[in-house]
């Protein structure tokens, strides 16, 4: 088993867990970053460098802000890693942003939904945050789709930051 590399909290999904980075997360977070088709279709392929960096940066998070990515696992006998989810805020962003990944193979199974509803949950619950969006990339359906079976809704406006994405606003949580 490998060590945290955060203190992430563990939450739980019926499928999924999501838990902190561990250094057996990087190699196939690079995978993803350095091979995928679909970061190479986006062109946002990196170079191997560039994932360490990323991934560093994620565990950053976790200290400079008390959130960050959780690295999704299937609760399987091998703890299947298919992705991540979780909340950024880099230097200069706006707002907070739910984002989301998945590993290849791991897409079309729901698994981004259920995690990102897991976060958002958790963002509000124990963060108090109230508003969180999404950058999504203008060509990438498939995250869009997720971001509506969120109940995000998107105007077309792009963040500065990044151009070519979407600004995806998720509805405030519901209070009784």
């Amino acid at each position: 088993m490998s060590t945290a590399l955060t203190y992430a909290p563990r939450l739980e999904t019926e499928r999924l867990v999501l838990r902190g980075p561990e250094k057996s997360d990087l190699a196939p977070f690079t995978a993803f970053l350095t091979a995928s088709p679909r970061m190479k279709a986006q062109g946002e392929q990196a170079t191997v460098a560039e994932a360490w960096f990323a991934f560093m940066t994620g565990i950053g998070h976790w200290q400079w802000h008390g959130f960050g990515f959780f690295t999704l696992t299937l609760k399987d006998k091998n703890a299947t890693a298919v992705g991540r989810a979780g909340l950024l805020r880099h230097a200069q962003w706006p707002q907070e942003e739910l984002a989301w990944h998945l590993f290849d193979g791991a897409e079309g199974k729901g698994y981004a939904t259920e995690a990102a509803k897991a976060v958002r949950a958790w963002a509000h619950d124990t963060l108090g945050l109230q508003k969180l969006v999404s950058y999504i990339h203008r060509d990438n359906r498939r995250s869009q789709r997720v971001a509506e079976r969120l109940g995000a809704t998107t105007d077309g406006t792009a963040p500065p930051h990044e151009p070519d994405a979407e600004i995806w606003t998720h509805p405030s949580p519901v209070t009784t």
